[in-house]
């Protein structure tokens, strides 16, 4: 018998975690590691990398995965070394005095629902820019100190990274995080076990580890799926942003708001105001109407009035397309069980997802059942309020479009965040001392004039080294490997210079964002960036969603743009744009451009992370820069269209950045005096940070939703809530009574002294109606509306004559009103009767609206 060589059976591993133990003198770091504090306090970013700096670089800044590494030698070197020491005991101290302050219970509280949250490279449950703005936005509650929580998902492979291949294409690749080496912590039930959410999905529950993230001093939940209480269909509900079908996309919706809710009610925490963060958390309000009708013996109709009043729903989308609809069939499969539940009819329940409620042909969209559970909406800068005005009033086809009540709260981004720490440190040096505090008031941002010239321009030196010394660093590996010939990347990574002037162009990659404009003419692009006495460089950066092929083309034609002769080393795209790119981009390049489709940016904040860095916006006025942009500091292409067809207003946009390049920009920059500077750069760049800065801070953005919508929605809320919910009751009572008698009121008689052929300028007329009302006694308005046409041919309100009521006979009311034509031309006229009550928070709360003939 011959003996064989090799015999083994399969090893039956099992996983065994050695856990690193830290010394007494260290245990407070671990509390530290665990509260993203750090991830906005340099001091807290500087003691890490004093730890262990390659082991800090290695770990990808991630002071958890530091801790458990750092060898048991290497702790006993910091335990006896004196000045690390003692920086500890002074970075722990300003911790525990930042969060030993109790939250400001004068303003309202906010539970908060996103299906992303960007709050450092190291928690990867983001993807783009509505991730990063609600963690900049958590951050900034808690520098407030505001009472909020938020809820969210804990994604197993987060979003993708990015890689390209040797021929530019975008290689999307999924890492799974490891849990246990993230600043998270599980949460425990009171009897020490991890509490689990039962969420109810058709006929079986689906069941969420909840974890909490420590956002200073604001709590995270965010729900996991991926586990082995559920089936391998329901585990990928968790596992990645915006991924898969449609299907799975209606089972993360119904996880983040109704999950989100029972998240919150078995945490025992109610909040004064319940905030969508984009339609993906609509569902939270149809688990709230199921709470109001299960637990308090509420109707329908009541539980509506309180769940409206302590609503609000932040669309971040300024095309109908861009938001969720989904199939009645598919919406009835998981959710067809809860008209029984909330006392309405199906034919009801998905009708409050329709613009048209009795079409059966218009899928169910999240947006709008959230307009119709939430008392305030708001687009997130002037401009897109008014694109969602439009977009929105479809749905309350009694009034134009102005004349609704969507509002606008212009983002803002964290400036503790993204302002560079040469820049923190020089403005604490110049600026007052409480500017921290009072981030938006513009004149102690105008202490920047003080600043002299040469320190601005050493600052900004010193960070376009960092940014340079940074992509050497950390691409030149990556080009080695998949960009060919050795030679040519060495050449490329050499060309890389702080001396040049420095472009950015750095987003995601949709169409919109037009990337390609810039190639246009790619002769007169040659020419600038290869002029040798004024050298210019563009960086590109920017992830494609995997679905999205035009996208994707758009980094592939860049990238190849980026490998021609006459353009390598002076076009440049960076892969995976992430988080830690993104500051040195925003801080250490001299332009950062922007060339969006008017008007489809719907605000953008990735240059207002810019300007606190002194860097310099060329931007069309799209977006948050349409209420930017100041002249002398920065550049702008009007926000106006010249040509319908779009490829004509590529072309024209595109030769007037190629002008504003050549004869503006690159000519300033390059007007140096004896010191090695342009003055007149350096004013600009104070202009900018003076005028622009300070306006678009995340504390700017948090303080205008307390002042716009969360105060007043609270102390409404408070009103309807009181007395076992008296108020809400007769509202919801006289909304009823109102709906049942609407159509029988009627006018009795009309009259007018409106000459036939038309009312005179500067004249006065008075118009005088006898109606009906049915009883409803003093809940009837009228008004005389006229509406004029634009040159587009849109109309818009020209003047609204409320009528009085100046008497009473049973339930024939003469309603009158006299009124002034000012302004001779062509108007379309007619009265419109309403509701009234002074409970109501606006007419779009109850928008029945009767045309009155006359």
């Amino acid at each position: 018998m011959k003996i064989k060589t090799d015999y083994s059976n399969a090893p039956n591993w099992k996983e065994l975690s050695v856990k690193s133990r830290l010394p007494e003198g260290l245990k407070c770091l671990d509390e530290l590691a665990h509260n993203l504090w750090w991830a906005w306090n340099y001091e807290a970013c500087d003691l890490w990398r004093s730890l262990d700096k390659e082991l800090y670089e290695e770990v990808n800044n991630n002071p958890v995965l530091l801790l458990e590494r750092l060898s048991y030698e290497r702790k006993e070197e910091i335990l006896n070394d004196k000045e690390i020491m003692k920086n500890v005991e002074k970075v722990y101290s300003l911790f525990r005095k930042y969060m030993d302050v109790a939250p400001n219970d004068k303003r309202a509280s906010v539970a908060y629902f996103c299906m992303e949250f960007g709050l450092n490279q190291v928690l990867k449950i983001y993807s783009g820019g509505l991730g990063i703005l609600a963690g900049d936005y958590l951050k900034e509650a808690s520098d407030s100190n505001v009472d909020m929580c938020a809820v969210g998902f804990l994604y197993r492979f987060g979003y993708f990274t990015q890689s390209l291949s040797i021929d530019g294409q975008q290689v999307a690749n999924y890492e799974a995080q490891n849990f246990k080496s993230l600043p998270i912590e599980r949460q425990m039930n009171e009897d020490g076990t991890p509490m689990v959410v039962d969420v109810p999905y058709m006929n079986y529950h689906v069941h969420a580890y909840v974890w909490r993230v420590n956002v200073g001093r604001i709590s995270l939940y965010l729900l996991d799926t991926d586990n082995e209480m559920n089936s391998e269909f329901d585990k990928p509900i968790t596992h990645t942003l915006y991924g898969g079908d449609w299907e799975n996309r209606l089972k993360q919706e119904i996880m983040l708001g109704i999950g989100g809710i029972l998240t919150l009610k078995k945490l025992g925490i109610k909040k004064d105001i319940y905030h969508c963060n984009e339609g993906h958390a609509a569902l939270c309000n149809l688990q709230r109407l199921v709470d109001y009708i299960k637990d308090d013996g509420l109707t329908f109709n009541q539980a509506l009035e309180l769940v409206r009043a302590s609503g609000l729903y932040t669309c971040h989308t300024p095309v109908p397309a861009g938001h969720d609809y989904f199939d009645e069939s598919l919406f009835g499969k998981y959710l067809g069980s809860y008209p029984g539940m909330l006392g309405i009819s199906w034919e009801e329940f998905i009708g409050m997802g329709r613009t048209n409620p009795d079409d059966k042909n218009e899928k169910f969209s999240m947006s709008t059942f959230a307009i119709n559970t939430c008392q305030e909406v708001n687009g997130v800068s002037k401009l897109h309020g008014l694109v969602s005005q439009k977009m929105f009033a479809p749905m309350w086809k009694g009034y134009l479009p102005e004349e609704n009540h969507v509002g606008y709260v212009t983002n803002g981004v964290h400036f503790p965040s993204w302002c560079a720490t040469e820049w923190r440190k020089l403005y604490a040096k110049y600026f007052d001392e409480k500017h921290l505090s009072d981030q938006s008031n513009e004149a102690i941002w105008h202490a920047i004039y003080n600043v002299p010239d040469e320190e601005i321009w050493e600052t900004r030196m010193a960070l376009k080294q960092k940014l340079t010394d940074y992509i050497r660093t950390k691409f030149r590996e990556n080009w080695l490997k998949n960009q060919g010939e050795p030679s040519r990347v060495l050449s490329l990574l050499d060309k890389i210079t702080p001396n040049a002037l420095i472009i950015g162009f750095c987003r995601r990659f949709a169409t919109y964002k037009r990337a390609h404009l810039l190639f246009t003419d790619l002769d007169r692009l040659s020419a600038i960036v290869n002029n040798p006495e004024r050298p210019v460089q563009f960086l590109f950066s920017g992830k494609a969603h995997p679905a999205d092929g035009a996208g994707q083309g758009l980094i592939k034609k860049i990238y190849e743009i980026s490998q021609r002769p006459e353009f390598l080393g002076k076009i440049i795209f960076l892969e995976d744009y992430d988080f830690r790119l993104a500051r040195r981009l925003v801080s250490g390049v001299d332009i950062w451009m922007n060339t969006p489709t008017r008007p489809l940016e719907a605000s953008g904040t990735s240059g207002e992370k810019a300007e606190m860095n002194g860097v310099v916006n060329l931007s069309v006025r799209d977006g948050w820069w349409f209420e930017g942009y100041r002249e002398g500091a920065g550049w702008a292409l009007t926000e106006k269209r010249t040509y319908q067809n779009q490829t004509y207003q590529d072309q024209l946009d595109a030769a007037t950045i190629y002008g504003l390049l050549e004869n503006e920009i690159i000519p300033l920059y390059y007007d140096k005096n004896s010191a090695g500077y342009s003055e007149g750069w350096i004013k600009v760049i104070k202009n900018s940070i003076a005028t622009i800065a300070p306006h678009y801070t995340m504390k700017r953005q948090l303080d205008d939703y307390y002042d716009k919508f969360y105060t007043k929605e609270a102390l409404r809320f408070k009103q309807l809530n009181a007395d076992n919910y008296r108020v809400a009751k007769e509202l919801a009572q006289w909304k009823e009574t109102v709906a049942e008698r609407w159509d029988s009121i009627r006018v009795v008689s009309s009259e007018n002294d409106i000459p036939k052929e038309g009312p005179i300028s500067g004249m006065k007329y008075t118009f005088r109606m006898v109606v009906d009302v049915q009883g409803l006694d003093d809940a009837i308005g009228l008004e005389y509306v006229s509406v004029r046409t634009d040159a587009d041919g849109e109309e818009h309100i020209n003047a609204v004559h409320p009528f009085k009521v100046v008497a009473k006979d049973g339930n024939q009311y003469t309603f009158e009103t006299t009124f002034e034509t000012d302004n001779a031309g062509s108007y379309k006229t007619a009265v419109r009767m309403f509701p009234k009550n002074d409970l109501l928070p606006h007419r779009q709360d109850f928008a029945y609206v009767r045309w009155l003939e006359y």
